[in-house]
């Protein structure tokens, strides 16, 4: 059994250990009601321009702008895959990065190439450590992410599918269900359709556009897709925070009891070294006699 010095030395690193995962809950509290709020504020530009753009697929006009127009075969494809800058998360970065790979299994064995634009440094570490062929990428977002930092890599992305370098991209995150919940998803950002982007109408309109539709499609596609990347970080974040607070609360919990333990042991071992001494001096009065 160990000394009752070197118990007491336990105990100590396990209530400042506890002290800290304690603080990092709070933190992580604090920060998940903010994402959730911003994850909140984006849902309902998203739902609306989900619908116009829904609209504009079924639609017949005289433009068709290459997000719209599905390839005959897929070559290539790109993933712009995102996750946290941070770890102490649970398995939230594990779980996205376990379904990505495969999928990028299943991509690989059709013959496809597989191009990954990143966003987050777990993703990207991880992305470089498998040798995965890195199109963009793009760490250190922080606790509020901006749309204007997003679309340099995202453009990126998008540019190549434009050229036909890509055929196919899909976009991957957690989502937020609740606090307790979060689920990886694998989706498909383009080529677009009407399918995806909602429920089909058995009758569809066009629209007048001014002052042409090359550039209003244009820029209404491209906040479109502007649009489903910020909602997907926003969605990401939220359950990033809500992932750390559950995984820091456990490890307090785990903490607390580690000391119970630990204080146990220490008294046990303590009242085994008076149970000694006092055998000592009963046994050495004993003889003395």
């Amino acid at each position: 059994m160990a000394g009752s010095k070197e118990i007491r030395t336990k105990i100590k690193s396990v209530e400042n250990t506890r002290k800290i995962t304690r603080a990092m809950e709070m933190v992580a509290a604090a920060k998940m009601r903010k994402a959730q709020e911003r994850m909140r504020a984006a849902r309902p530009y998203a739902e609306r321009i989900r619908q116009v753009a829904a609209h504009l697929a079924h639609a017949n006009p005289e433009y068709k702008h290459p997000f719209l127009v599905k390839r005959e075969s897929v070559k290539n494809v790109g993933v712009i895959l995102i996750t946290s800058d941070k770890g102490l998360c649970g398995g939230l970065n594990t779980n996205v990065l376990r379904l990505v790979v495969n999928r990028m299994k299943e991509f690989e064995g059709s013959g496809a190439g597989i191009r990954v634009s990143p966003i987050g440094n777990k993703g990207f570490s991880f992305m470089t450590r498998v040798g995965a062929r890195i199109q963009s990428h793009l760490t250190g977002l922080g606790d509020t992410p901006h749309i204007e930092n997003l679309i340099g890599a995202v453009k990126v992305m998008l540019d190549a599918y434009v050229v036909g370098e890509v055929d196919a991209i899909y976009l991957s995150y957690n989502h937020f269900v609740n606090t307790m919940k979060q689920e990886p998803v694998f989706e498909q950002l383009l080529p677009l359709s009407g399918e995806a982007m909602a429920e089909k109408r058995e009758a569809s309109w066009d629209y007048i556009y001014e002052p042409d539709a090359k550039v209003v499609v244009d820029q209404l596609l491209m906040r479109y897709i502007e649009s489903l990347v910020y909602s997907a970080v926003t969605e990401n974040q939220a359950s990033e925070q809500s992932s750390r607070m559950v995984a820091m609360k456990a490890a307090s919990d785990n903490a607390k009891t580690v000391i119970g333990e630990l204080k146990l042991v220490y008294n046990k071992a303590r009242q085994a070294a008076i149970t000694k001494e006092i055998s000592e001096i009963v046994g050495g009065a004993a003889a003395v006699n």
